[in-house]
């Protein structure tokens, strides 16, 4: 098993990779939305960061690209432009994301210059008509008959999925003969059943001969497979708002969101020697002092590890390497070696390049 992340622009990375060269595409690229007023997320990338992937991919090969519900029809049209065909959408549904909505009320009241009356408190982390306080958030009346009249109105709704794009590089002949020819066209539906059922089932063996451990409602069931259901195109983060109204949820994957142990992992014992100038210990402390503290990953879209190895188990063949043209923090690659996969991601920011190395470093094996 190898791993690198290489620094630069992921089109140029891949100018300089073998042509067929790669088994899997796992990804979570910009959306287009300039999140945080991040400026690499202004646009979602075009057809040519799709057609160098398309290149380096093996026939047969699969591609799993993130997107924003606004902007993923956008996406979805770069992909299949550049020569993919799309074969699927997978949906990752959550209960924990946090409205972005606009209070029109507010806007028009601010428009009149009309002071809104302080009518009540709410703690913070809740979603309701306000304006932000340190602690929580103040609960305003609206001030002119006009915001009165559209009090309650928004510009957005709450977000609770992020399509999945499922894309295939076409190839010649049979899905069986591309499969022993090239060891891509198909993808792990056993490996990746969801499920209680326990069975042995040698399909299950990782890239390096062992079990590899399932991940089952947030259980890992070592050394087993189970035999469960046949993997959805639905993936949820077991939160009573995800999964209201779905009967038996456990018949789909269940994967929270990245936790902050998930984020800091491998991060919690480097220092800055590693890295001079690029990344610092963070100090903290008042007249008296400054004390040092692990550095933090303050990547603003990482992804959790449990659902990226999911993905990587699905499409990657064992043996296989996964490429990330987008590698941000490293999430894809710590997933892929905990997985026994081989991986190469491509990152644009020195920053998480050096973070991302020493999350996928504490992802290996012991």
């Amino acid at each position: 098993m190898s791993y690198e992340v290489l620094h630069g622009d992921c089109r140029e990375v891949m100018a300089g990779m073998d042509e067929c060269s790669v088994d899997s595409i796992v990804t979570d690229p910009p959306y287009g939305l300039s999140f945080m007023g991040k400026g690499w997320d202004r646009g979602v990338p075009g057809v040519e960061f799709w057609v160098e992937a398309l290149r380096v991919a093996k026939p047969g090969a699969h591609l799993l690209a993130f997107g924003g519900t606004r902007m993923v029809h956008r996406l979805a049209v770069a992909i299949e432009d550049a020569g993919w065909e799309i074969r699927d959408r997978i949906h990752w549904v959550y209960g924990s994301g946090f409205p972005k909505s606009h209070n029109v009320s507010k806007a028009i009241d601010k428009a009149a210059g009309a002071e809104r009356e302080v009518v009540g408190f709410q703690p913070r982390g809740r979603s309701v008509n306000t304006s932000f306080m340190s602690g929580g958030n103040n609960i305003t009346a609206p001030a002119t008959p006009e915001a009165q009249q559209w009090d309650g109105w928004g510009t957005a709704l709450k977000p609770a999925v992020e399509p999945i794009i499922l894309a295939r590089k076409p190839f010649k002949g049979t899905v069986a003969a591309n499969v022993l020819e090239w060891g891509t066209g198909a993808i792990n539906v056993d490996g990746c059943r969801v499920g209680d059922d326990v069975r042995h089932n040698p399909s299950c063996m990782n890239s390096g001969g062992t079990a590899t451990p399932v991940l089952t409602q947030g259980r890992e069931t070592q050394g087993r497979e189970t035999q469960g259901r046949f993997p959805a195109n639905l993936i949820h983060d077991g939160s009573d708002e995800a999964t209201a109204g779905m009967g038996d949820a456990s018949r789909y994957f269940y994967c929270a969101k990245a936790s902050k142990r998930d984020r800091d992992e491998g991060l919690r014992e480097w220092r800055d020697h590693d890295s001079p100038g690029v990344l610092q210990t963070r100090q903290d402390g008042g007249l008296d002092g400054a004390k040092t503290q692990p550095r933090k990953n303050h990547h603003p879209t990482v992804k959790p590890t449990d659902l990226m190895a999911y993905l990587c188990r699905l499409i990657t063949p064992p043996g296989g390497t996964v490429l990330d043209p987008f590698n941000g923090s490293g999430s894809t690659g710590k997933a892929a070696v905990r997985e026994g996969f081989n991986y190469i991601g491509c990152e644009l920011d020195p920053e998480y390049v050096e973070i991302a190395r020493a999350r996928i470093a504490a992802g290996v094996p012991a």
